[in-house]
């Protein structure tokens, strides 16, 4: 599943080329007051500058064309490919014997008052069972790598993105053709 073309990637694509051309300019300030402290901490600057936002640049791109796909179904498992440019060895893997079960839930953002969706994928069978019963501030834990749960569950959260090339009944569907597993749908809650 990858995404299609949307505004918000490419309002991320747009910044990153303003804060790469704004690096680039700090380098040429400093080139040009060679002598002096000042104009070396503006080259230093600049460059360091210039290899976070041209990376930050070719990692919008990728995302905003589609270079990568967001979610793979495939024989191995579940696979959340790595951000392009960075290299396929570094996809994450959830083999199909450990996962246990699927949960959507809802998490609010603040804008507009509405909720995003997310699906999360359950590894190990005390997750399942920690997640039928929850309570809304632990299902929120699911989607935090900070928490004790988190931790198991939050390489395997997908924020439901509206540019997705398939829906999240289209995504549950499919992984339960490949393996039988319980859905717990907790938006509600």
């Amino acid at each position: 599943m990858t995404t299609r073309f949307n505004w918000s990637t490419a309002g991320h694509l747009l910044a990153a080329v303003l804060l790469l051309a704004s690096s680039a300019a700090f380098v040429s300030g400093g080139v040009m007051a060679p002598f002096g402290v000042a104009g070396t901490v503006f080259v230093v600057l600049g460059g360091i500058g210039l290899v976070f936002f041209g990376f930050g640049v070719l990692s919008a791109t990728g995302r905003l064309f589609g270079l990568r796909a967001v979610l793979e179904l495939d024989p191995d498992g579940i696979r959340r490919p790595a951000a392009w440019p960075l290299p396929r060895r570094a996809d994450r893997v959830l083999p199909w014997d450990e996962l246990s079960g699927l949960c959507a839930l809802a998490r609010g953002v603040g804008k507009r008052g509405t909720a995003r969706n997310y699906l999360v994928f359950l590894p190990g069978a005390e997750t399942v069972e920690a997640v039928r019963d929850a309570g809304r501030p632990e299902l929120v834990a699911l989607t935090l790598p900070e928490t004790a749960l988190g931790a198991r569950t939050a390489p395997w959260c997908f924020a439901v993105e509206p540019a997705w090339t398939a829906s999240l009944t289209e995504i549950v569907k499919a992984t339960r053709e490949r393996r039988e597993v319980p859905f717990l749908d907790r938006r509600k809650n």
